[in-house]
C-alpha cells in the first residue's frame, strides 16, 4: 500500500507546502519530496544516475542536482518535478557551490581532478581549474573571493582566488575530506574528514588550521565515526556534524569548540539540512533509505521518513 502511495504521488501534480525537504536519492536516480507540515512524502522525481549534491537555487524556484552519473548539472523546476535543463559541469560532478549571487555553480569533478564554474544563465563553462585528486566538497566563501574544494586523495582543501581563478593555497587537513562549511561571517570554514574522524576548523585570513575536533559517540566503535555533512545553526553559535557509519549527529558548540551532545539517528548519515527557524533538522540515511527528523531543541529524533533508495543529499525550501 505505502508503495502504491509513492507512486500515486509522483503521478500527481504537486502543490507545494509551506515548507519542502528535497532528498537526493543517489541509487535511486530520483528525488524524494517530503511535506514539512505533515512528515509524509508527496511526490517521486526521476531523474540523471546517481544524483548527489543538491542545491536550493537563490529565487527559489529551481534546484540544481549533481547527476555524477551523467556528467551534468540538473535543473529541477521545484513547481512541476521536472528536469528544464542540464548545466555543463565536467566529469563526475559530487557537489556544488553557489556564488553569493547565484549566477555561477562551481561544480568539484572528482574523475577531472578539477573544479568547473558554471555560468547559470550562458549555461556554459566559465572556467576550470585544476585542483587535487578526487574532489568532492564545494564551498564558497560569503565575500565572494574563494572557493574551496576538498580532494579526498591528497586530504587537502584547495583555495580557488576568484580573480586569478588559480588554485591559490592549500590546507593540509584530516584524511580523506568530505565536507566544507564556511561560518556566517566567512571567518571560519569547517571541513570534515571522513577517515581521519575529525573536523578541522580552518582560518580564512591564514588558511591554517585552527583547531580539530574528535568525536565519540557513546556506544560506537572509533573506526565508524566518519564525518560528511557539516551544518550551522541559525544563530551561529552550534554547528551539527554528520557522522556517517557513526549512525549519529553530533552537536559542537561554535566558541569553545567543545562538543556537547549526540543524537542517534539513521544508518551511513551523510548530509543533512537546518530549518531556518532552527527547530529541526533532516538527515539523508544513505543504508536504512530513511530521512530523521530531529528536534534540535529536545535533541532527538521525533519522526523517520521512508525515501528512496541510498539518501545522499538533502535540502529545505520555504
Amino acid at each position: 500500500m505505502k508503495r502504491m502511495l509513492l507512486t500515486l504521488a509522483a503521478t500527481l501534480p504537486t502543490v507545494l507546502p509551506a515548507e519542502t525537504i528535497y532528498v537526493s536519492n543517489e541509487r535511486g536516480n530520483s528525488i524524494t519530496v517530503v511535506d514539512g507540515a505533515t512528515l509524509q512524502p508527496i511526490a517521486t522525481w526521476p531523474i540523471g544516475k546517481r544524483p548527489r549534491g543538491i542545491l536550493l537555487s537563490r529565487d527559489g524556484k529551481s534546484l540544481y542536482i549533481c547527476a555524477s552519473d551523467e556528467n551534468a548539472a540538473q535543473v529541477i523546476d521545484r513547481a512541476t518535478g521536472k528536469v528544464i535543463g542540464e548545466l555543463p559541469s565536467g566529469e563526475d560532478p559530487e557537489q556544488f557551490a553557489l556564488s553569493p549571487g547565484g549566477t555561477r555553480l562551481y561544480a568539484a569533478n572528482e574523475r577531472d581532478g578539477a573544479v568547473t564554474a558554471i555560468d547559470i544563465v550562458g549555461k556554459s563553462v566559465a572556467f576550470q581549474v585544476p585542483v587535487g585528486v578526487e574532489p568532492e566538497g564545494m564551498a564558497a566563501s560569503p565575500d565572494g573571493k574563494y572557493v574551496l574544494s576538498t580532494s579526498e586523495t591528497d586530504s587537502q582543501v584547495h583555495w580557488i582566488d576568484l580573480t586569478t581563478k588559480q588554485d591559490a593555497a592549500q590546507t593540509l587537513v584530516g584524511l580523506r575530506p568530505r565536507h566544507a562549511e564556511f561560518t556566517a561571517d566567512g571567518r571560519e570554514v569547517w571541513v570534515s574528514a571522513e577517515i581521519g574522524g575529525t573536523v578541522s576548523v580552518i582560518d580564512n585570513a591564514t588558511k591554517k588550521v585552527s583547531a580539530t575536533i574528535a568525536f565519540a559517540p557513546p556506544g560506537v566503535p572509533a573506526d565508524r565515526v566518519m564525518p560528511v555533512g557539516i551544518r550551522f545553526m541559525p544563530d551561529g553559535k552550534t554547528a551539527i556534524v554528520a557522522l556517517g557509519r557513526g549512525n549519529a549527529i553530533a552537536f559542537v558548540d561554535v566558541a569553545t569548540r567543545k562538543v556537547t551532545g549526540y543524537v542517534p539517528v539513521g544508518q551511513r548519515v551523510w548530509h543533512l539540512a537546518i530549518e531556518p527557524d532552527g527547530k529541526r533538522a533532516f538527515t539523508a540515511n544513505g543504508l536504512s533509505n530513511d530521512i530523521s527528523v530531529v528536534d534540535l531543541t529536545a535533541r532527538k529524533v521525533v519522526a523517520t521518513i521512508p525515501v528512496g533508495k541510498a539518501p545522499w543529499g538533502v535540502v529545505i525550501a520555504p
